[in-house]
């Protein structure tokens, strides 16, 4: 396994919660280490998820194809960042979720039975991983009440103000597919912002 990659988790986690070596040697022995090439695909829809991915550097991206074949991004996930299908995992259903590398891409892969064990004999994983829930239950809220709620510009903005440096990242067709709209809008969300400078 690389130390670099597990040193990006090891700092996640002490940053959420007490751990000692011990711990860290538990969750050590737990994760697995994956290098995904830009495009290259962790999983496809219709497939059941085998692991929640951990992101120690790179860019991935979550994304499920309509009935016309367009694809629609639910979410980015770049350094220290979780992303996986709990439901699909825990009852052991196809997932929806397409999820493939935006760029070279290094992951440290938890199946779900090592995150139970986790739980169970690593106080700080629970809390942290309880920290982590929260967070991204608030984000999916807030995602989800801005695109019910807020014009196409004013989700962009509101992107670029939380997500900046992703959005530097990622293809302008793929940011635009995140936020709902058409590249050609996003180009002219964009140059109208611009010359409000």
């Amino acid at each position: 396994m690389s130390e670099a990659a597990f040193d990006v988790l090891r700092g996640y986690l002490a940053a959420r919660g007490q751990f000692s070596d011990g711990d860290f040697a538990i969750v050590r022995g737990v994760v697995q280490f994956r290098n995904l090439s830009a495009g290259e695909f962790l999983q496809r829809g219709g497939e059941v998820p085998r692991y929640a991915a951990f992101v120690a550097s790179g860019c991935l991206r979550n994304y499920v194809i309509d009935a016309k074949g367009k694809e629609h991004i639910v979410q980015f996930a770049a350094e220290t960042w979780w992303l996986s299908d709990n439901v699909s995992m825990m009852t052991k259903t196809p997932s929806q979720y397409f999820v493939d590398a935006v760029e070279d891409t290094t992951v440290l892969l938890l199946e779900p039975a090592g995150h139970a064990m986790l739980l169970d004999r690593v106080r700080g994983y629970a809390a942290a991983f309880q920290t982590g829930v929260q967070k991204h239950a608030a984000a999916k809220d807030q995602r989800i009440v801005s695109s019910l709620t807020a014009s196409a510009e004013d989700r962009y903005l509101e992107f670029m103000k939380t997500y900046g440096s992703i959005a530097q990242r990622v293809p302008q067709f793929m940011l635009a597919s995140y936020l709902g709209v058409s590249p050609e809008t996003l180009s002219r969300i964009r140059k109208h912002l611009s010359q409000q400078r």
